[in-house]
């Protein structure tokens, strides 16, 4: 079975700067972690490794503690920053998500597709006193996030199709969808309904309703989302929370300049 692809999965013509990343994206994945560690995940050459980490940290893009651990560090933050002000997206999504929190009192987040790949680029905390764990820049599953499903099921055809034979389908909770026919109906649903639902498939007790933003040509440009504890969005509560969250990607949609968004299948 195909993995999900990711930073350790990409290569280029630039050995050394695959191995960066993919040293990026480990600590990103798993924390402060031991040379050792970082050698022993990637399988990378020992020798070159420790060159390629004293150079990183010349660059600062990452940092080493009192016990010798790599750590993510102050230039990526910069770097992240200045790619942030980048994204005006992300500005017309907040006015709306702002409102949709105070509407639910729920987590909201705005999320994209890049390449085979989906991320949240801005999230919304909700002022609850229940706390869902989430970041801007998180990588989310194609198959058992609600911004994932929701950004997959409204891709053209032959390209829905491409990143559903590559997906991985390793279940993280009972919940998950492990097959491709069982999401590919899953997909069916979420472009009849409008919106998808990510009933603790990645995480267990957390669920998600999400919706897509589509763009002046009409084609999915992103996806917002809902995101609760189970006991703030129980079964009755499922689909007021999914009218909300439409309507307030409709009005998203609206200001990307797609008048009228694409009616579902």
């Amino acid at each position: 079975m195909k993995q999900e692809s990711n930073i350790r999965d990409t290569k280029t013509t630039v050995p050394a700067l695959d191995k960066v990343m993919a040293i990026l994206g480990e600590l990103e994945a798993h924390g402060p972690s031991l040379a050792g560690e970082l050698i022993s995940a990637l399988g990378l050459p020992k020798s070159s490794t420790y060159t390629l980490l004293d150079a990183m940290k010349q660059h600062k893009l990452i940092t080493q503690d009192s016990q010798g651990r790599y750590r993510l560090w102050l230039r990526l933050l910069a770097l992240g920053q200045a790619a942030s002000a980048s994204l005006d997206r992300r500005d017309v999504a907040r006015r709306h998500l702002l409102r949709l929190m105070e509407d639910t009192g729920l987590l909201c987040h705005f999320g994209i597709m890049d390449g085979p790949a989906a991320y949240y680029i801005l999230k919304v905390e909700s002022r609850g006193s229940i706390s869902v764990r989430s970041y801007e820049g998180k990588t989310l599953s194609l198959s058992r996030s609600g911004v994932g499903k929701c950004l997959l099921a409204w891709q053209p055809e032959e390209e829905r199709e491409r990143l559903l034979r590559e997906l991985d389908f390793t279940a993280a909770t009972p919940a998950s969808i492990t097959n491709a026919a069982d999401l590919r109906a899953e997909l069916e649903r979420i472009r009849r309904c409008g919106w998808a639902l990510d009933n603790g498939e990645d995480v267990p007790g957390v669920r998600c309703v999400a919706a897509p933003v589509f763009g002046l040509n009409g084609t999915v440009m992103g996806a917002i989302s809902v995101v609760g504890a189970r006991m703030q969005m129980e079964d009755e509560r499922l689909e007021g929370l999914a009218q909300r969250v439409m309507a307030c990607a409709t009005d998203i949609s609206r200001e990307f300049g797609c008048a009228t968004p694409p009616s579902a299948l």
